[in-house]
């Protein structure tokens, strides 16, 4: 990539439980239909304006038996991506699942090992086609969906299982980082996190807003060797049942990673905690350019590293899509302008994509609140038109038969002009009426 990036992603969440857990796949590939229309969707891509694109390797689906890969697809996509539409790769390693025949996820003692030797084989394959690479996307949610809350395999809960999970993806990404650089020397790592920023106007929860605040840090410093003895988190996650010798393990040899990828959600990242009887519920709460802005402000100050959006977007209207590009591509560019380093901007997704929840019987599956009529109307016989999360710079529209119409929208248009897409290029996919064709 250049010294700036105009990049898009898309969905790529890939969960497919070993069989012993009661859960249904969760295939963003399958269910937008992108694995009919991947040519076309990079092509889009492309199309728009992008220099790159995030760009996930559904490791579940590859990754088939201990030593066994099948890249068959993934030579097709990739090789079509850098040489014949000039883009860069950046590939999405782990997407929040893991092959089904590794029994515990996550959780499985192997998991470390098993992750590193696919890092590194896939570095050794594409090494020279493929040179950027993300070793796990959001450690944060990862661990908040597998193992705090239970939604997704190994299915732990509390803050134990959160810690449990959360030190197996620390050491499975320094594992990762160190057989990608082995495997490939050129390889630049991009570390993708997601932000944290929580308040309260209730005095009584600001130390449960510092501490959900502290707690997003921990696995980029777990992984990076900043948890010592003196670290903050240290004791608690000792509590938690953090063994002093993995934590001293991984202060000891630290992933050295080239760039810090920071996804913000002006309307879903920032959230504002109430109280609700006993409980703590988290309130999404829409800070718009200033929660971006604050969020990279931070990652700056406490890791110093060269960053990238690695995603953004907003639900809403196109209108709201629209006015997002504007405002955060300039927040951004006012920021480089400042002297940060910031390497990129990712608008995450290209496409709508088919809510989590669709797969967990239309029960919410979020941190934060979700009013019930909301989650109650995203799953409705089947169709997919009510979970899909109108996020795109193409809407995903359903037909009577049950196939997705791509369609462009005026956030698509603007995001392209501040790409600076060719002109007839950008008409093309703007105008396009059903589906691109290469």
């Amino acid at each position: 990539m250049g010294d700036f990036t105009w990049v898009l992603g898309i969905e790529d969440t890939s969960v497919h439980p070993p069989a012993h857990f009661a859960m249904a796949p969760l295939d963003e590939y399958d269910l937008t239909e992108h694995t009919e229309h991947w040519r076309a969707d990079l092509t889009a891509a492309r199309d728009l304006g992008a220099g790159a694109v995030r760009y996930g390797v559904n490791w579940p689906l590859v990754h088939t038996a201990p030593e066994t890969y099948d890249w068959s697809t993934l030579d097709e996509r990739l090789r079509f991506a850098v040489e014949e539409l000039g883009l860069t790769v950046i590939a999405d390693l782990v997407h929040y699942g893991t092959p089904t025949w590794l029994d515990g996820s996550f959780a499985d003692p192997r998991y470390p090992d098993v992750v590193a030797a696919f890092a590194g084989a896939f570095a050794a394959r594409y090494r020279g086609l493929v040179d950027h690479v993300t070793p796990l996307n959001e450690p944060v949610t990862t661990a908040s969906f597998c193992g705090l809350r239970g939604v997704w395999p190994p299915a732990l809960t509390g803050w134990d299982g959160w810690v449990r999970v959360t030190l197996a993806l620390a050491e499975g990404i320094t594992r990762s980082v160190a057989a990608i650089r082995a495997a490939n020397p050129a390889a630049v790592i991009v570390h993708v996190e997601a932000s944290s920023l929580f308040a309260t106007d209730d005095p009584a929860l600001a130390g449960e807003a510092e501490h959900l605040t502290a707690i997003g840090t921990v696995p980029t410093d777990l992984v990076l060797g900043l948890v010592g003895v003196q670290h903050p988190m240290h004791g608690w996650l000792l509590e938690h049942g953090a063994a002093p010798e993995q934590l001293a393990r991984l202060r000891a040899d630290p992933a050295r990673i080239d760039v810090l990828g920071v996804n913000y959600y002006p309307d879903l990242s920032p959230r504002t905690l109430v109280a609700d009887g006993t409980d703590v519920v988290q309130i999404a709460t829409d800070r718009w350019t200033d929660g971006l802005v604050t969020s990279l402000r931070r990652f700056e100050a406490r890791y110093g590293l060269p960053m990238m959006v690695t995603e953004t977007s907003i639900e809403g209207t196109d209108e709201v899509r629209t006015a997002w590009v504007r405002d955060s591509v300039h927040a951004v560019q006012e920021l480089v302008a400042g002297g940060m380093d910031l390497r990129g901007y990712t608008w995450w997704p290209l496409f709508d994509f088919v809510d989590w929840s669709y797969a967990s019987g239309g029960r919410n599956v979020e941190e934060f609140a979700v009013p019930d009529e909301v989650v109650a109307a995203r799953v409705v016989g089947g169709r997919k038109t009510p979970s899909l999360r109108r996020m795109g710079l193409v809407r995903l529209e359903e037909q009577a038969d049950g196939s997705l119409q791509r369609v462009p929208t005026g956030a698509a248009a603007a995001f392209g002009t501040e790409t600076g897409a060719p002109a007839n290029r950008l008409y093309n996919v703007v105008t396009a009426a059903a589906d691109w064709t290469p």
